[in-house]
């Protein structure tokens, strides 16, 4: 099962303030951790919403909304994406992460192509497939 962690942003992280030495250094090293287990897929930390945008779709029209976001409480500042056998084991991972008092991860399972039943066709598998092996291949 793959999972991503979301870490929320913080007034902190809105601001552009960078983690300490001490944080980069504890990430770094719990990084290696999930490497070294062979559960992490990708993680990246997030420039603040005030360097990005929001598209928002209403019927044929598509209207850009640029940053800065109000609802810090609603805004991810970083993610890594794993892949482990149960939530409970995506629970345990994020216990061990280095976070500052106040942060806060959410854990989202993701969906995986028999999570879609039979709406997904053998047509669209094949081309999920597909382009699946392009991106590994790119």
């Amino acid at each position: 099962m793959r999972f991503m962690i979301i870490v929320k942003a913080s007034a902190d992280s809105e601001a552009g303030k960078m983690p300490s030495t001490e944080l980069l250094e504890a990430m770094g090293k719990y990084n290696e951790e999930l490497v070294n287990a062979g559960v992490l897929l990708a993680g990246e930390g997030l420039h603040p919403s005030s360097r990005g945008a929001r598209v928002r779709f209403h019927g044929g029209e598509r209207t850009v909304i640029d940053g800065p976001f109000q609802e810090t409480k609603e805004l991810i500042a970083g993610f890594w994406l794993i892949q482990v056998k149960s939530m409970d084991e995506a629970i345990e991972w994020v216990k061990r992460a280095p976070m500052l008092d106040g942060d806060e991860i959410e854990i989202r399972r993701v969906f995986e192509a028999e999570d879609f039943g039979a709406e997904l066709t053998p047509e669209l598998r094949e081309q999920e497939e597909r382009l699946r092996e392009r991106v590994a291949a790119a």
